[in-house]
């Protein structure tokens, strides 16, 4: 159920209903009881609220990229481990 916004044409209050899509829209205002008229907004898409959601969940995550050394050659790899006994 979507929440739609509503503002007093009286007094100014903005507040928020939450209601059904085929709900008629609200006519009064909770705070004085002034003519209330629906809001268009841009809407904000789907918000995720609650500790069970991740920046991680929906992150599109690469592979790590294959970084391929050179191959090490035989010479080379005899001469670092004589570096190394040394």
């Amino acid at each position: 159920m979507p929440t739609y916004d509503y503002i007093c044409k009286k007094c100014g209050h903005h507040f928020e209903a939450f209601q059904k899509m085929n709900d008629l829209p609200l006519s009064n205002c909770p705070k004085c009881k002034g003519k209330a008229e629906r809001v268009i907004s841009g809407g904000v898409g789907m918000i995720f609220k609650g500790s069970g959601f991740y920046i991680t969940d929906y992150k599109n995550q690469k592979k790590p990229a294959d970084k391929k050394e050179k191959p090490v050659k035989k010479e080379e790899k005899s001469k670092d481990s004589d570096k190394n006994a040394a």
